[in-house]
């Protein structure tokens, strides 16, 4: 099994750790999933994009991978993402080695210092990382050096920097940046290449964020999370609501609570 982004990757040289966000390579991840839950469920579809900013979308190096989970898909997931058991295990291909090689070029993103770029990342890592151990495969960690991961998540970035009321799903923050979509929402490769669209206008909008330099993005997330989920519970402490005490890549985001920044903003399975 080949990748053409492995294949491109190899190619390149690490990034500088004062690199800004607004002039770095970028790798996009998306899944499509049979349930919420890390340990329970598995991973059906998956894409990776590995783009450069200064190209953009015409320049996007692609891979995309369906596989059988062995798991059965729940109805809700299949609701979303339109996969039936049938369909998967007729089409899909093995987990073992489309795993491995999903998380090889990951690994070998991260070595680079090519920043993860999901929305609602945790989501999508922590679900690679549930199959990499129920198939008794190598972790992210070991396959990048052992160094901690390197993500922009640009539902944390959006939640600290717009102060909007209202829905925050892929769909709806789309709309908000004016960003239209390569596709139809929930196909993996779309939601990623609409995932890494959404950077450009966030890092225009706001300089800061477009300033902010690899070593220093993780942290800088981490404080975002930390901010929003203050006033967050106490949203949730007015309205009889169950307060997070997660912080951001220590908890599984995934985990079927509400990914709720303000009411009636969406559920964690919508931020897909």
């Amino acid at each position: 099994m080949t990748s053409r982004i492995l294949e491109r990757l190899d190619a390149l040289r690490p990034q500088a750790p004062d690199t800004p966000l607004a002039q770095s390579l970028l790798l996009g991840f998306d899944t499509e999933t049979t349930g919420l839950s890390a340990t329970k469920d598995a991973i059906v579809s998956a894409s990776l994009v590995l783009r450069d900013p200064a190209v953009g979308f015409d320049g996007d190096v692609n891979d995309a991978w369906l596989i059988n989970p062995h798991r059965h898909i729940s109805a809700g997931a299949g609701a979303v993402n339109g996969f039936t058991d049938d369909f998967v295990i007729s089409h899909g291909a093995e987990p073992v080695p489309t795993l491995d090689i999903i998380a090889d070029a990951i690994g070998r993103a991260q070595e680079l210092r090519i920043p993860i770029v999901a929305y609602n990342a945790p989501f999508d890592i922590h679900m690679l990382e549930g199959d990499l151990e129920r198939w008794n495969l190598a972790d992210l960690p070991s396959r990048s050096g052992g160094s901690g991961l390197l993500v922009a998540d640009p539902l944390v970035i959006d939640r600290f920097v717009s102060h909007r009321k209202g829905h925050r799903t892929l769909t709806a923050t789309t709309e908000y940046y004016g960003v239209r979509p390569h596709g139809s929402f929930h196909d993996a490769t779309t939601d990623t290449v609409a995932t890494l669209d959404l950077l450009g206008p966030m890092t225009r909008l706001f300089p800061e964020v477009g300033a902010l330099r690899l070593d220093e993005l993780m942290a800088w997330q981490s404080h975002a999370f930390a901010s929003w989920k203050e006033g967050y519970n106490a949203w949730a402490r007015d309205h009889g609501r169950r307060p997070r005490s997660d912080t951001w890549f220590d908890g599984v985001a995934g985990n079927g609570a509400e990914d709720a920044g303000t009411p009636g903003e969406a559920t964690v399975q919508d931020a897909e």
